[in-house]
């Protein structure tokens, strides 16, 4: 349920960029498992950023 909650934030947060569930959902398990590497192929992943305002490394590059 935090999970869900938190990617609903994220797509708030994020309204202005094309953030969906898939992406929001990852973005808040990368911050809950405190994870700094992701694998996604959507090129505007790097744009987000974790709550501690720090960039993720996304794979592939």
């Amino acid at each position: 349920l935090e999970l869900a909650l938190r990617s609903a934030e994220l797509m708030h947060r994020y309204r202005d960029h094309p953030m969906d569930l898939a992406d929001a959902t990852l973005l808040a398990v990368a911050e809950a498992r405190d994870l700094r590497t992701v694998f996604t192929l959507d090129e505007h992943f790097s744009a987000y950023r974790l709550a501690t305002r720090r960039y993720l490394h996304v794979l592939p590059n």
